[in-house]
């Protein structure tokens, strides 16, 4: 009788404790109500990723990077490890979770450069490289990312917090990324995010104010077909760039370093192996690990604030006013500039690190007006400018916060 009794104990007891330990419990304590609704946020990410293919790559694996750490109990990312901006690393011993492994590529900023490896290699710098006065729009529109600093910072946040709010601006997640798991890691989840929300929304915030901007006349101009680049020149930018970036802003060598090493590996026809292992297999790892890590990040203490409501809302002002300081830009250029070399100042909006969907963009607000009118290879020019720009924008910053 008593060993049965004993048994009956042990059970009752192994139950409780199984049903202390699930998560559904959890959502019933004083904090449990943050968990659900980042889950809830995570499933309408999904949403947007799969259905309506909002920057699919990254955006799924980012909400279900988010799903997975709001899971009580599921213990896959540890904030804690990560406080104040360091790694503890003596804290790994007591039990790290599977996250806080793959997390470590973003802190170390490892992930970020890996990704602009592969975004070099898919880059075609000619159009840049044709017209040179295509780097005068692409660092027009990183005014965007200063003059949000400049806000965020007359908001309360810290220099490093509105530094990392301002790159947004940049509309580059891998560059957004970089600087903010440098300057203000709190902030990773919702920066992210943003930064990819509106680089999928291109589509959407770019025309209207691009037409607010233009005349009718304006966007009806067209621009002379582009020079033929030469192989030697196509090889010869990428070490150029590489060199006088490094050694003017050292802090921007990481990302413009490996923009530039993928982009000669394309140019200069002796490694394709290496060339298409880096826009493939590499790049699909990396955005894998990346974006589940990042939204990781996004726990419920950090992105359930007025803070994060602040972040979305300067995000979509920085990415505005980048766009419309690229088309202004080119307006004013083209008082210096001679009838029949006057530029459409539909592409200055290009200027903005959102490849190629920037000047996919530009090319189709022209035709609009003008459907014999075709501005993509011109407006890819300021686009991959802005790549360039907003690792320089990154470097600026991180040489002054850092």
């Amino acid at each position: 009788m008593f060993t049965l009794l004993q048994s009956s104990n042990f059970a009752l007891e192994s139950i409780e404790k199984f049903f202390s330990s699930m998560g559904f419990t959890a959502f019933f304590s004083e904090m449990g109500w943050g968990n659900l609704v980042m889950i809830l946020i995570a499933f309408f990410l999904l949403y947007l990723a799969i259905k309506k293919e909002y920057e699919p790559m990254l955006m799924m694996t980012i909400a279900f990077g988010m799903l997975l750490t709001n899971l009580p109990g599921a213990g896959l990312f540890h904030s804690e490890l990560f406080a104040g901006g360091h790694v503890h690393w003596a804290e790994f011993a007591n039990g790290a979770g599977l996250l806080d492994y793959l997390y470590l590529g973003v802190k170390l900023g490892i992930y970020p450069c890996l990704i602009f490896v592969g975004v070099g290699a898919m880059t075609d710098f000619g159009p840049l490289i044709a017209n040179p006065k295509s780097f005068l729009l692409g660092a027009a529109a990183q005014i965007g990312i200063f003059a949000t600093f400049l806000a965020a910072f007359a908001l309360g946040f810290t220099p490093e917090q509105a530094g990392s709010i301002g790159i947004i601006g940049g509309a580059d997640g891998p560059t957004a990324i970089f600087l903010t798991s440098k300057l203000a890691p709190e902030l990773l989840g919702p920066i992210a995010v943003a930064a990819y929300s509106y680089m999928a929304l291109v589509p959407v915030i770019q025309p209207p104010i691009m037409r607010a901007l233009t005349t009718k006349k304006e966007r009806m101009i067209k621009m002379s077909t582009l020079r033929t680049v030469s192989k030697k020149e196509r090889i010869l930018f990428p070490i150029i760039i590489a060199t006088i970036v490094s050694l003017l802003l050292p802090d921007a060598a990481p990302l413009i370093g490996c923009l530039m090493l993928g982009n000669l590996m394309k140019e200069c026809g002796v490694v394709d192996r290496l060339s298409k292992t880096v826009q493939n297999e590499l790049m699909n790892i990396v955005v894998i690990f990346l974006g589940l890590t990042v939204g990781a990040t996004a726990t419920a203490e950090a992105f359930l604030n007025a803070k994060t409501l602040m972040i979305l809302a300067m995000g979509i002002v920085a990415f505005g006013v980048a766009s419309a300081c690229g088309v202004l830009f080119a307006k004013l250029m083209n008082c210096f500039l001679k009838e029949g070399s006057k530029i459409n100042p539909l592409i200055g909006s290009a200027g903005v690190s959102a490849v190629p969907m920037a000047a996919r963009v530009s090319q189709k607000v022209g035709q609009e007006e003008n459907p014999s009118n075709f501005l993509l290879m011109h407006a890819m020019g300021p686009n991959v400018a802005g790549v360039v720009g907003s690792a320089v924008a990154a470097g600026l910053l991180l040489s002054f916060l850092g």
